[in-house]
């Protein structure tokens, strides 16, 4: 509203306007939209930083959906970053958050995002359930190729506020996990008794050839465990992956146990038994000429 007094718009004529069924809108404090149109979310986004004033960032969500993320669960606000001294506060739909370490922006499609690590981080903080959080540090990883440690590092340099389920989660994935169901997975073979698995390695032939990637990997006796969705593995191309995947193991002589995400928990009593039955079979065989490697990143 400064800047239309600037320009010679008086005071009384802006709220004149913007009162409803006005030709402008009023979209925070002193933020005005030239247009009584719904906003798009990229002019909210607009508003947000004008809110936050010079040096704002914007992390959390939104941040994480414009660095190409999807997963997790957006309350529809925007959180903004600013610098500690910044006598500025949240307002609307519009999250400021005063920040001591306020990181330097990754501009996209001009808006000024915290690094990946940070933005889903801080989205984290506000997440209640370990779901939605597995989901998001998973796709960072998986899709964005955010590492771990790097993951690990950042949550450790900020507040402990909010942060115990990404804390619980963070180590599952430095155990391997890289997804929701596999981090179900883990918890129901801790139930098996059976020694600890593998997860997401590389296994190769005796020629070098490799084989597969199993979620779960036995080493000892040679059995793998894969958790196949049936969004991922039973299209047309995904059924037709999984069977040449699964005539690899055979032709080695692996072991496979197949699951499908649900049964992890509808069915756990069901999964544990025959996650042990398959145990005892591949221990009662030679072990497969088979090499387990960690993937190269």
């Amino acid at each position: 509203m400064a800047t239309l007094a600037d320009l010679g718009v008086p005071s009384p004529t802006t709220y004149r306007r913007c009162v409803p069924g006005g030709p402008w809108r009023r979209l925070l404090p002193g933020i005005v939209l030239l247009s009584n149109a719904t906003p798009t979310r990229r002019q909210l986004v607009d508003a947000a930083l004008l809110h936050a004033g010079t040096d704002g960032v914007v992390t959390g969500m939104e941040a994480c959906r414009r660095h190409g993320l999807r997963a997790g669960r957006d309350n529809g606000m925007i959180h903004v970053l600013v610098p500690h001294d910044r006598k500025v506060k949240s307002s609307d739909f519009v999250l400021i958050e005063r920040t001591t370490r306020q990181p330097d922006s990754v501009m996209v499609d001009g808006v000024p995002l915290a690094p990946v690590s940070r933005s889903v981080l801080d989205a984290c903080r506000r997440l209640t359930e370990f779901d939605p959080v597995r989901a998001l540090l998973a796709e960072a990883v998986q899709r964005r190729g955010v590492r771990p440690g790097t993951l690990v590092r950042e949550l450790s340099q900020g507040s402990n506020r909010g942060t115990a389920i990404a804390r619980e989660v963070l180590r599952e994935i430095q155990e391997g996990a890289r997804s929701v169901a596999e981090s179900h997975a883990m918890r129901v073979w801790d139930r098996t008794g059976l020694p600890p698995l593998r997860w997401n390695v590389d296994l190769f032939d005796e020629s070098g050839g490799f084989l597969a990637r199993p979620d779960g990997w036995c080493d000892a006796v040679g059995l793998a465990w894969e958790i196949d969705s049936h969004e991922y593995h039973f299209t047309r191309e995904g059924y037709g992956r999984t069977l040449r995947r699964n005539a690899r193991y055979a032709a080695v002589g692996v072991v496979v146990v197949q699951t499908v995400p649900n049964r992890l928990h509808s069915e756990p009593d069901a999964v544990v038994a025959e996650l042990v039955a398959a145990h005892r079979a591949a221990g009662s065989r030679p072990r497969p000429p088979v090499t387990a490697r960690a993937p190269m990143h």
